[in-house]
């Protein structure tokens, strides 16, 4: 976690010093909105942690519209991209998985760390979360939010306003920091009594809960099964590649074919110097990407993958390729549905 942004608040809140300061794992969404809004009510500063991530369908840094949510409660957001110690818990979670590749404890535990580190530099006396009890199976039951705070070296000291009376008194309300009977006892996953809070409390512009995180995508979690398995250094740009675009596997070799206009260009974008791309010429055409060993074979296979999905419906198909410019022409036989499954990852 190596790069960080902020964003000032709407009411250009200026640094406060003291022990009503909180620092909030934000969201964007409705939970997390919630949570700050009823500490604001207490009376603290709160500051609030975005994490970004390479499995998250938002784009931009302050994604998700968390930045606009921030300003309009009047908090100040600081945004941290997760990047090669996250992609690495995906890869080897120490808790396991969810349904899909979602590591949401082990998520969860570096997310409590940052914001450790944060709250110290702030000197903050809580961390606090829009975790509901039983919300999220993996993540929000009982025992597991008893293990992310240990392991996270934060027993104590985190916060769920939500669903706080029906968990242990925090330091802070030990210590009469915070008003435990201004707290609430939501569990379970209807939203129902959160919706009449936020139109109570006038929380309004927070991102919707479900289909944030990749993770849980069937299709996605397979393209990344196999990264996974053959590559063993696995980057950003690796995984912004897994969101466009049909895959194939040929041995050593990775085949991108684009779907549409959009996607084409992306993969442009996200090309690499040394790889090759490959079009054809003189009818609607994907772009496909080359990576890998460039063998005679795998060029053959990424040309013919090009040829199936391009608008040439001629038994064989001149396709023109190239690294830095498509400067390179080969003719395929255009393949059957058959051929091309055989080499399908999704």
């Amino acid at each position: 976690m190596v790069e960080s942004t902020e964003y000032e608040s709407e009411k250009g809140r200026p640094y406060v010093s003291g022990g009503k300061k909180a620092v909030a794992l934000f969201s964007g969404g409705l939970d997390s909105a919630l949570a700050v809004s009823l500490m604001l009510r207490q009376g603290f500063d709160v500051e609030g942690l975005f994490f970004t991530s390479p499995f998250c369908q938002c784009s931009g840094k302050g994604g998700c519209r968390a930045s606009d949510l921030a300003r309009s409660l009047g908090i100040r957001l600081k945004v941290v991209a997760r990047t090669e110690e996250y992609i690495e818990a995906v890869r080897r979670p120490k808790y396991g998985y969810g349904r899909g590749l979602n590591p949401c404890i082990d998520c969860r535990i570096l997310m409590l760390k940052e914001a450790k580190k944060y709250m110290e530099e702030l000197g903050a006396s809580i961390i606090i979360t829009g975790e509901v009890l039983g919300e999220r199976p993996m993540s929000q039951n009982r025992r597991a939010l008893n293990l992310i705070e240990r392991a996270a070296g934060l027993e104590g000291k985190v916060l769920r306003p939500l669903s706080a009376k029906l968990l242990p008194e925090t330091e802070a309300e030990r210590k009469g920091l915070v008003n435990r009977d201004m707290l609430l006892d939501i569990k379970g996953r209807s939203r129902k009594r959160q919706l009449i809070l936020a139109n109570e409390l006038g929380v309004k512009g927070y991102s919707q809960p479900a289909g944030g995180c990749l993770l849980t995508d069937e299709n996605f979690a397979r393209k990344l099964e196999d990264l996974f398995k053959n590559l063993d250094k696995v980057t950003w740009r690796d995984i912004e590649l897994l969101k466009i675009g049909r895959h194939f596997r040929y041995g050593p070799n990775k085949i991108v074919v684009g779907r549409d206009k959009d996607e084409n260009k992306r993969l442009i974008e996200l090309k690499i110097n040394g790889e090759y791309y490959f079009e054809v010429p003189g009818y609607g055409s994907p772009v496909t990407l080359l990576q890998g060993p460039e063998t005679e074979e795998a060029i053959r296979t990424a040309a013919a993958l090009t040829a199936y999905y391009s608008d040439c419906k001629n038994a064989n198909v001149q396709v023109m390729y190239g690294k830095a410019e498509l400067e390179r022409t080969i003719t395929v036989p255009r393949p059957e549905k058959r051929w091309v499954d055989i080499f399908r990852i999704t």
